[in-house]
């Protein structure tokens, strides 16, 4: 019985057996007809190639051992040179621990000396020059002592103040006679502007006021209808809290009248282009007028609940009734 069925399932038909020969003839033919087809030449330009690539592979590694042995070099010369580098001592940055004060170089004492910063040895050079006759006429004088670094004396320069006419004997003038040569420093005054009559141009003639924020101030004070009070500048966009500060002391208003919008007439498109008025405070005040009829007041407008005494006490100065 299972002979019978692995006999059926194992045979076939004529056309099955055509079909099953068919498929295998063309499966060898195409793995064997590129074989047929490739050309000699080919096969010798990809030996070519090959050959070609190992050949680049070895230059690339002699390269790179070259390449590793130059870098090795200058390294260690690199190392060598920096242990052998002795920095100047004029481009070392060292601080420099001493007070700061007015002094004749030619009277001031050792101590005085130790007081300004300088070194021991320096100051023995300086006593020395002294001891043996030398003077110093005028500041520059002392840049030419032996040991004295240029930073020392760039610090001390300007409080080198030489008395008893060792300059002046020679026409020559002291440091301090040079600070009178120069016209004192005078604090700039800036004159009072009334923030709702001045332009740019007066904005900008205060500290830290420039184009941006002169425009952004004229631009404000159009939408609002004029400033009621000097604080509103604060609230001009980007205008640092130190440079309000600054520039407080100069505004002034003389004229605080401001344009106000009636709120018995105007429409919900109207007021929210206030700045001070949103759009959900804007249709509110109209959703207020429409069920309770005119405002008698502004005052009416507290009994919305979403304005609070804050907003109140901005827009007050900005709304009437008009009735009169």
């Amino acid at each position: 019985m299972l002979k019978d069925r692995l006999k059926e399932y194992f045979s076939f038909t004529k056309k099955e057996r055509i079909g099953v020969l068919t498929l295998l003839v063309l499966i060898v033919l195409v793995f064997i007809l590129p074989y047929f087809f490739s050309s000699p030449k080919n096969k010798n330009n990809n030996k070519e190639e090959f050959e070609k690539f190992k050949n680049e592979i070895a230059q690339l590694k002699t390269e790179r051992k070259d390449s590793n042995r130059s870098v090795q070099k200058e390294e260690n010369k690199n190392e060598e040179y920096a242990e052998n580098y002795n920095e100047p001592y004029h481009k070392k940055e060292e601080k420099i621990n001493g007070e700061l004060f007015y002094f004749d170089p030619n009277t001031i004492s050792t101590e005085d000396w130790k007081r300004l910063g300088l070194r021991d040895k320096t100051i023995h050079t300086i006593q020395n020059y002294l001891s043996k006759g030398g003077k110093f006429h005028k500041p520059e004088d002392l840049e030419k002592i032996y040991g004295l670094r240029e930073n020392e004396y760039l610090r001390l320069m300007l409080y080198i103040k030489i008395e008893n006419g060792y300059a002046k004997n020679k026409g020559e003038k002291t440091v301090s006679d040079n600070k009178r040569d120069f016209p004192e420093h005078k604090t700039k005054v800036f004159e009072e502007i009334d923030i709702n009559e001045a332009d740019t141009s007066k904005f900008i003639s205060l500290p830290g006021i420039g184009s941006k924020l002169a425009s952004r101030i004229v631009s404000f004070r159009e939408k609002l209808g004029g400033f009621y009070a000097v604080e509103q500048i604060s609230e001009i966009y980007n205008l640092p809290d130190s440079t309000f500060q600054k520039i407080k002391p100069y505004l002034k208003i003389e004229n605080g009248h401001v344009k106000k919008i009636n709120i018995n007439a105007a429409d919900a498109n109207t007021l929210k282009s206030h700045p001070y008025i949103k759009w959900n405070l804007a249709n509110a005040i109209v959703q207020y007028r429409a069920q309770h009829g005119d405002y008698k007041s502004i005052d009416e407008l507290k009994q919305i609940a979403i304005i609070t005494p804050e907003i109140f006490q901005k827009i007050s100065n900005y709304v009437e009734t008009n009735n009169r």
